[in-house]
């Protein structure tokens, strides 16, 4: 298994996988056209806007199939003991009947944790552009520029092959507001707090309220984000099926402690996948590199992929967004990528 890095080199180390509680919601706000969210919930459209089909049977046609534009979530949560954390959930374009989604929580990095709680919320979505790699995922090939460049033409030629043979499917993405708190608090109630917020009230909330899968969520994220996504994940294996992290900001003390983790969770539910990715340009690349070492000495199924690229925001506009996309959109349905 190859490990030396140069250039923009892709590199692919794979370890062969087998088959708060009573808190008060301050307002709920949905994006997008009125025939999203608001329709499947049996609500009526804005007058004027015409319901797909209408025209076509007055011409005596047959109608298209409707489509349901991209909406957005907004949740509010101002109680939690780590003070207010809003959480934006997408949910993609879907033809009426399509579904369910499988469900993504995905985690901003430290940059965003510095922000007020609606707008670090919105990471992903605002700052890493995700709905932009939803589109293009949607309407393949990929491109270098889909990727800023930070592409090897092999991984392109692997990732349009299997685009064009699984299309992409789409998925629910929970992008909560991450406090920087968590980093700073050594007795990890901080982290078990969070992780209590994420797995009892907005998964199952999201479940009611968005057209998403019963089954076993997963959970990413990107530096800090990726730390937290890689902790959540192996503390809950029962509801998080796939777990994984970009660049992840871990040091070197912690990686015996989250390759037992690992395990540990594997044991609990064997089923559950889990993939380190990070760049040849990534500060954090060496402790993951480690951390992949301790994994594969324990016997711990995994995917350790390495891509081109730094530790920047062009990264997670590109490789970042796109990888994560595609990995859970197969990893959760099933389909090991």
């Amino acid at each position: 298994m190859t490990r030396s890095i140069r250039g923009v080199t892709l590199v692919v180390v794979v370890v062969v996988a087998s088959g708060c509680s009573g808190r008060e919601r301050e307002r709920q706000e949905v994006r997008g056209p009125t025939v999203g969210i608001e329709r499947a919930a049996g609500g009526e459209p804005d007058a004027g806007q015409e319901v797909a089909g209408t025209s076509e049977r007055a011409r005596g046609e047959e109608p298209t199939v409707a489509r349901e534009g991209p909406s957005e979530l907004t949740w509010s949560y101002p109680g939690t003991k780590l003070g207010r954390i809003d959480v934006v959930v997408s949910v993609p374009d879907q033809a009426v009947g399509e579904g369910p989604f499988p469900v993504l929580v995905a985690l901003h990095g430290m940059g965003e944790a510095m922000k007020a709680p609606r707008a670090g919320a919105r990471g992903w979505l605002d700052d890493y552009e995700l709905p932009t790699a939803m589109r293009r995922l949607r309407d393949p090939p990929l491109a270098e520029a889909d990727f800023h460049g930070l592409v090897t033409d092999a991984r392109l030629r692997d990732l349009n092959a299997s685009l064009e043979a699984r299309p992409f499917r789409g998925l629910i993405v929970v992008c909560p507001f991450t406090p920087r708190r968590i980093a700073d608090d050594r007795t990890g109630g901080a982290l078990r707090w969070f992780g209590e917020l994420i797995v009892d009230e907005v998964l199952p909330r999201v479940r009611r309220e968005t057209p998403a899968s019963a089954s076993p969520a997963g959970i990413d994220g990107v530096s800090f984000g990726g730390r937290i996504a890689l902790r959540t994940g192996l503390r809950w294996p029962e509801v998080f099926g796939a777990v994984a992290s970009i660049q992840a900001a871990f040091v070197p003390g912690e990686v015996g402690w989250m390759a037992s983790a690992a395990r540990a969770a594997r044991a609990r539910n064997p089923r559950q996948r889990l993939r380190l990715l990070s760049s040849n340009g990534d500060g954090f690349l060496p402790v993951n590199l480690a951390l992949s070492r301790e994994l594969e000495r324990l016997g711990v199924e995994h995917e350790m992929l390495v891509v081109p690229g730094p530790h920047d925001y062009v990264f997670n506009r590109g490789p970042g967004a796109l990888e994560m996309l595609i990995f859970h959109d197969r990893v959760l349905r099933g389909e090991w990528p």
